[in-house]
């Protein structure tokens, strides 16, 4: 795989980034809008890029079912920030590795992007994106993932992709949100917003 385009998404993402008006695009119309509160929780996740198949992949989750906010969502992996963890890009590192068994230690670091606020859960969260230089063979946390999910730059990529789709809400109402639709999968919410901020930087890069 070029290692040049790599060097390139590095180089994007040390400059001025897509920020909010990329993350809108994906946002659903009973989103607040509402800035952080002081004691919002910090948290990190960590977008993955890797080579497999003659492709550039990243890979997501989808979370068990449970009592949580975010059960069953299509989510990357991340979570709250620990005591222990020195920066934001360690949480995402470290949770990586607890929920899918990603070698913290091998992945090279390319550049963090514009945080993003999530209500429900009081989470402010920093997308922190990764390279590895080969697959990670998962080994996924039964208790925190029901499936991992891996999905070509390609079709990512692609308009049709990006859809409106009908889910299913906690409160058990349906509603019409912006998603991307992979492999069965709708990617909605903060990580769809995350996503796209991220691929308006691929847009126009080698791959």
């Amino acid at each position: 795989m070029d290692a040049a385009f790599i060097r390139a998404l590095a180089a994007r993402l040390g400059g001025p980034l897509p920020g909010r008006a990329a993350q809108q695009q994906m946002a659903s119309r009973f989103r607040s809008r509402l800035s952080p509160p002081s004691h919002a929780r910090s948290s990190g996740v960590l977008m993955l890029l890797y080579p497999h198949e003659q492709a550039w992949q990243m890979v997501f989750m989808k979370r068990t079912a449970d009592e949580g906010v975010h059960s069953g969502q299509v989510s990357f992996p991340g979570g709250r920030r620990e005591p222990g963890d020195k920066d934001l890009i360690h949480t995402a590192l470290r949770e990586a590795e607890e929920e899918l068994g990603i070698p913290a230690s091998e992945v090279e670091v390319l550049g963090q992007l514009t945080e993003l606020y999530i209500a429900p859960s009081n989470f402010l969260v920093y997308p922190s994106v990764g390279y590895l230089p080969y697959r990670p063979a998962f080994q996924p946390d039964p208790a925190e993932v029901a499936e991992v999910i891996e999905a070509p730059l390609s079709l990512l990529l692609h308009p049709q992709t990006r859809q409106m789709r009908h889910i299913h809400l906690r409160n058990g109402l349906r509603a019409s949100v912006p998603a991307f639709w992979v492999k069965g999968h709708a990617i909605w919410g903060a990580t769809a917003m995350m996503l796209n901020e991220l691929l308006e930087l691929l847009r126009g890069l080698r791959q």
